[in-house]
């Protein structure tokens, strides 16, 4: 079989891969991109957009419960899981159209098949087709992201859990679903399916939700899951499963020592991921994996092997679509010359239940172990009077401060959290100190007018470290 020759072969559509692809092309490059199922990769399909997508419906059958007092009554309403299905197969279709049109305009070969290395620099390709190419590129790049991962339980296999995958093309409400894991992706998914009417059990093997957030922020999160009618099991351990998830099943687990068994409808496992390194035969390409099975690679993103980089998931960065995207600028950088990398990266992020956890740079616990001083500022989401405006005044936002007046890290866990972060990383990318977000002159009454009084009333010298 003849080799065909590029200058750059980018394995994975994803966030990172497709950007390359187009950039690389519309300079003149013979470039090509090998995605075996996804076009663009998980987020516009499987992952951050569709979850989003989901998420907002079910807030829209929120909206309309009497309880929250909004003064809408729409009589006896019925959720249409068949319609909220609908909605986000729309959006993604739409998505995936505006992916082939970039591919198209920019010149890069978009071809659906399975990578894997053949030798340096070489890769065969096992077309969806049935029939199979050998490229060879002058350059490689990774971007094969990850995959949910399945605990050794015994019988979980065997009862076919849902994914996230599942989860968002369900058009069926399950009755009584149990989650695997109280993460970001757990989270978000209790609350939605809690909210279209799942009764929803929660087994979450640590000591608290999102363990690796400040205990204040786990606590707010228990406390929101359990108003809304979802039952957390913590220091819990799923021991054995028997059924088949969407019909029956039963779970033995173990809570703080004891035995409990839980029937339930269904399971939705979200414990973690796993990187796609594993159909890869890296080793024949000369890439190297670490004992986790990520991909090794430099602060600029190369890997072990000459002319090989490995973006995105797979290559250990924080699994997020803005760090893909920021990778992709890391690699085209050092294409081109530049001197970006992933050394000292500010790394926002949040958490899409309702309301929303926002955080960006140091939380108390980093900085108390490494020992880092600071002043805490911390008020109540009541104090923002946008959130009195949407009665949703859970919730807080802290802010910690160092000794030049710098802020070092922001939390807000509250409504429109998402869009007040962006205002404080703004403020700490550009090194400006906490006073020029006190003394701004916000729109009244927006969620960014709530900086006032965070750090003019919320400083709390009781709370400081030093």
């Amino acid at each position: 079989m003849s080799r065909e020759h590029y200058q750059n072969l980018i394995i994975g559509s994803g966030e990172a891969g497709k950007y390359l692809a187009w950039n690389l092309a519309k300079l003149g490059q013979k470039t090509a991109v090998v995605e075996r199922s996804l076009i663009g990769g998980s987020c516009p399909n499987i992952a951050c957009l569709p979850s989003k997508n989901v998420i907002y419906s079910a807030k829209a059958a929120a909206l309309v419960d009497p309880q929250h007092g909004l003064g809408v009554i729409a009589g006896q309403f019925q959720v249409d899981m068949a319609g909220v299905a609908r909605r986000k197969r729309q959006m993604v279709d739409e998505l995936v159209e505006l992916h082939l049109a970039n591919f198209k305009a920019s010149g890069a070969e978009l071809i659906m098949g399975e990578a894997r290395f053949a030798a340096a620099k070489t890769i065969k390709v096992a077309l969806n087709s049935g029939e199979e190419r050998q490229l060879q590129g002058e350059r490689i790049f990774l971007c094969v992201g990850s995959r949910a991962s399945i605990p050794d339980v015994p019988g979980l296999v065997a009862a076919a859990p849902m994914t996230h995958v599942e989860a968002l093309n369900l058009e069926r409400l399950p009755p009584h679903l149990v989650i695997l894991g109280g993460g970001y992706v757990g989270l978000e998914f209790a609350q939605a399916l809690r909210r279209f009417g799942s009764r929803v059990t929660i087994i979450q093997h640590g000591e608290r939700l999102l363990e690796r957030e400040d205990p204040d922020v786990s606590q707010a999160l228990l406390v929101l899951m359990q108003d809304e009618g979802i039952e957390v099991l913590l220091s819990s351990k799923l021991l054995s499963v028997t059924g088949h998830s969407g019909t029956s099943v039963n779970l033995t687990v173990d809570i703080a020592g004891e035995q409990k068994q839980i029937a339930a409808t269904d399971i939705l496992v979200a414990a973690g991921r796993t990187p796609n390194t594993d159909r890869l035969d890296v080793a024949l390409g000369g890439v190297e994996l670490n004992s986790r099975g990520f991909i090794q690679v430099d602060e600029r993103l190369r890997t072990t092997a000459a002319d090989v980089w490995a973006m995105g998931d797979c290559a250990g960065s924080p699994q997020f679509t803005h760090v893909g995207y920021d990778d992709f600028r890391v690699v085209l950088s050092d294409l081109t010359g530049g001197n970006r990398t992933t050394h000292g990266r500010l790394i926002p992020y949040c958490l899409f239940t309702d309301p929303e956890l926002a955080h960006v740079g140091l939380s108390e616990t980093e900085a108390q172990t490494q020992n880092v001083p600071y002043r805490l500022a911390k008020v109540p989401m009541s104090h923002v009077l946008r959130t009195r405006t949407l009665s949703q005044t859970r919730g807080f936002a802290k802010a910690l401060v160092g000794a030049d007046d710098r802020i070092l890290g922001f939390t807000a866990f509250g409504a429109e959290a998402s869009e007040l972060l962006a205002a404080v990383q703004t403020a700490m990318l550009g090194g400006l100190p906490y006073t020029a977000l006190r003394d701004a002159i916000f729109t009244h009454p927006t969620v960014a007018e709530g900086l006032i009084p965070l750090f003019t009333n919320g400083f709390q010298t009781a709370n400081s470290r030093k």
